[in-house]
């Protein structure tokens, strides 16, 4: 039994001894530091959709879209209706204007727009196309314009009023009843 007594002592011993001396690193245990921190930094990739910060132009020689008129009220329409307009906008900027993309504030707006670089002074045009089927009263669609403008996000709109059929469908007691 003190055999065994004195045996772990030395071997707790042993290992304490050991385990204390923490600035002891060996060259593997730095090379595997060194890889691990290598590992841990995020790399870089190009991602041609994201502009970089070194290449973006200033302020004063980006691209600026102009319109002639921001938003379109088309007055008072017949439900089922469609509605065409088109804004016609000027690149009174110094560098070319490009629109990435073109989106409605719903499904019943469709923006079509110039897909080719505006250079500075000329004129393009975003087709803006609003059907009224199943849209009843006030309505006000509209479209999200994303360039490479400052600021790069655009708002256009459309207004109106869509009446509905003059001939009742239901009330606030149900069905009517027409004889």
């Amino acid at each position: 039994m003190k055999k065994n007594f004195l045996l772990a002592l030395a071997l707790g011993t042993a290992m304490t001894v050991t385990s204390c001396d923490q600035n002891n690193t060996t060259e593997s245990e730095a090379t595997t530091a060194e890889t691990t921190a290598a590992v841990e930094q995020p790399q870089q990739i190009d991602n041609p959709n994201v502009v970089a910060t070194n290449q973006t132009a200033s302020a004063e020689n980006a691209a600026v879209m102009s319109f002639q008129e921001s938003e379109y009220d088309f007055g008072t329409i017949k439900q089922g209706e469609v509605v065409e307009h088109t804004f016609t906008f000027t690149n009174t900027g110094k560098t070319p204007l490009v629109i990435e993309s073109a989106s409605a504030s719903c499904g019943c707006t469709a923006p079509d727009w110039t897909k080719a670089p505006v250079a500075p002074g000329e004129k393009g045009e975003v087709k803006v196309r609003f059907d009224s089927n199943g849209k009843a009263g006030q309505q006000s669609p509209t479209v999200t314009i994303r360039a490479n403008t400052e600021p790069n996000i655009i708002r256009i709109a459309m207004k109106g009023n869509v009446a509905t059929s003059s001939i009742p469908a239901a009330g606030a007691d149900g069905p009517v009843k027409l004889n």
